[in-house]
Order: C-alpha cells, then sequence, then structure tokens
C-alpha cells in the first residue's frame, strides 16, 4: 500500500475507533441504530464464540482474531476485511484483547438482492472475473472502502439522517466490494445460473425446510443440478456435506430457539426435526460441548453479566 493510502487508513481507523468505543463502553456484540450495522468489543482473552452467521463483511479496527469457517482457518489484522457469502458455521478467538486495548470491529450484513442487482447493473467490463468455490476471503481493507464505512458509522451521530443516508452508503458499501479485492468471489455467489448460486439457493431451501428431512435427489432436482455435482460443489464452497450442513443449520436453530424465544429442549428439537430428543441431546453436547439446558443457562449467564458491565459503564459515564 502507498504512503499516501497508509496515512489515509491511519486516520480513519483512528476516527472509527474513536467511534467505537464511545459507542460500546463495555464488551458485547451490538447491532446499532443503522440498519445491519453491528458494533463487537472484546476483552477477555483465550474465549472463543460460535455462531452460525449470515452473509457479512467485517472490519477489523483494532486487535486481531482467528476465525475457523467452515473447515478453513483464517488470521485476519487490523485494517483487514473478511468477506462470507454464505451462511456458516464459525469459531473465533479474539487474539490478546484487554480492557485498555479491546478488540474492536464492525460488520454488516450483506444483502442479496443489493449484490444480485448490482452484478446486473454493472458493465460487462467492469465487473471482476468469478471465483468459483470460495465462499470467504480476507484482504487488506481498501481506503475508499473504509472511508464508507466510516461515513456509515459517523451516522451514529446523526440519528435524524440514518434513515435517508445509510441505505446510500449500504449500497455503495456493496457496489465497492463487488469492484475490489474480493469481487471476484462475491460475483461467483450472486451472478444467477453460476454453479456458486445454485449452491446459495440450496442453502436458501434447507433453511425454509429445517424441520423436513434432507433428500438429495428432491434438493438436487430444486436447483437443476445433479446429486454428485450439488455434493461436489456444496463440499467445495462450505467445507462440508449437505447432510452435514444440515444437522449444523438445525443445531444452531435449536439453539437459538431455546436461548431468544426460551424455548423448552425437547419443543426445539421438535421444531427442527429431530424425532427423538434424546439423538438431539447427544448431538447438541457433541457440536456445543454441553447438554442443551447447561449451555443455554452459561450464555444467559453470559449476556447478562455482560449486559450489566455495559449498564454501569454508562451510568458512570460524563455526559457528552
Amino acid at each position: 500500500m502507498a504512503g499516501g493510502n497508509q496515512e489515509r487508513v491511519k486516520e480513519i481507523n483512528a476516527r472509527l475507533k474513536e467511534i467505537l468505543l464511545r459507542h460500546m463502553e463495555g464488551p458485547g456484540v451490538r447491532p446499532s441504530a443503522v440498519s445491519g450495522l453491528t458494533l463487537v468489543r472484546r476483552e477477555e482473552a483465550n474465549s472463543s464464540e460460535r455462531c452460525f452467521e449470515k452473509p457479512l463483511a467485517s472490519v477489523i479496527v483494532q486487535g486481531g482474531k482467528h476465525s475457523i469457517i467452515g473447515a478453513q482457518e483464517y488470521h485476519i489484522h487490523e485494517n483487514q476485511c473478511l468477506v462470507s457469502g454464505v451462511d456458516m458455521p464459525s469459531t473465533s478467538y479474539v487474539a490478546d484483547p484487554t480492557p485498555e486495548k479491546p478488540f474492536l470491529s464492525l460488520f454488516f450484513y450483506l444483502d442479496r438482492q443489493i449484490l444480485s442487482d448490482l452484478v446486473m447493473e454493472m458493465e460487462p467490463e467492469a465487473r471482476p472475473s468469478s471465483v468459483e468455490g470460495q465462499g470467504v476471503s480476507v484482504a487488506d481493507a481498501d481506503p475508499e472502502f473504509l472511508e464508507a464505512m466510516l461515513r456509515l458509522a459517523e451516522l451514529l451521530d446523526k440519528p435524524k439522517q440514518i434513515a435517508i443516508r445509510a441505505p446510500i452508503v449500504m449500497r455503495e458499501l456493496h457496489y465497492l466490494l463487488l469492484i475490489g479485492p474480493q469481487g471476484g468471489a462475491l460475483q461467483g455467489l450472486y451472478t444467477r445460473g453460476s454453479q456458486n448460486n445454485q449452491i446459495i439457493q440450496a442453502i436458501a431451501l434447507m433453511k425454509q425446510n429445517i424441520a423436513v428431512p434432507l433428500r438429495m435427489d428432491a434438493l438436487a432436482r430444486q436447483v437443476s443440478m445433479s446429486v454428485s455435482s450439488l455434493h461436489r460443489h456444496f463440499k467445495s464452497l462450505t467445507g462440508f456435506s449437505p447432510l452435514q450442513y444440515h444437522k449444523q443449520l438445525r443445531l444452531y436453530e435449536a439453539q437459538r430457539l431455546m436461548l431468544m424465544e426460551n424455548e423448552r429442549a425437547a419443543n426445539a428439537a421438535l421444531s427442527v426435526g429431530y424425532e427423538s430428543v434424546t439423538q438431539f441431546n447427544r448431538e447438541y453436547k457433541r457440536m456445543f460441548g454441553e447438554p442443551p439446558h447447561r449451555d443455554i443457562n452459561r450464555r444467559r449467564k453470559f449476556s447478562v453479566t455482560a449486559s450489566m458491565t455495559v449498564g454501569n459503564a454508562s451510568r458512570s459515564a460524563p455526559d457528552r
């Protein structure tokens, strides 16, 4: 990166850091007033975070983290951007955060419709070459992309402007991703008729019919692929076979039902298609390390503690 660009990135990073620290006075993952934009602050070392994440673009503002997304491991550092174009299970470890120097990042969820529309609107020569079989990528964030991220974050201090300006900046961010170094992967995912796009359609069908037993022949027919081709390209893109992916999708959805909607384990298991609660409990423990009730209680306790920490920090902060 040229010297001028390095200075621009340094200035943007300092401004983003100031905004994040001001709006996140304690650790947590917090959706912001800007729809789709989420702020992250981590202070605890040696803790892992597991989730089934939607497609997103994330920028590291301070610190670094190691993420296992699908079957691949990624090391993401300050001022780098991670783009995940597929719903994927992930495990992340933040590298050496402290209360004095917390890990800071912000991300926004990708809008499939915006990406598809932009790909169609772009002149053929302006489109990046499609990259098949790649659902996740990491690269240094382009200064122009960081500037747009900063403009989006600055709207947190201009709440009356959010409704009009945020959608405009969001569309610009999607466009900058498409024409940037990670655009080839997104192009392959969101170009209608491509094999990666067929896998995206297959994943959408799995999510819509999560409680229905997965039948490979029916799924392949719905996305106009052969069973062997579906299996091969699905594994290439996600790192999992369709059956493995479907099982994880069910377990994460059951976890969400218990945590967010207070469903009992047995009801959550039935809601996502398990016929045997015993099998559900066994597979849940294998995935998350603890039985459902113990895992959910631990997560709720952590959430309450984090909320109390943020609340105390907010009450003790001076008026601005």
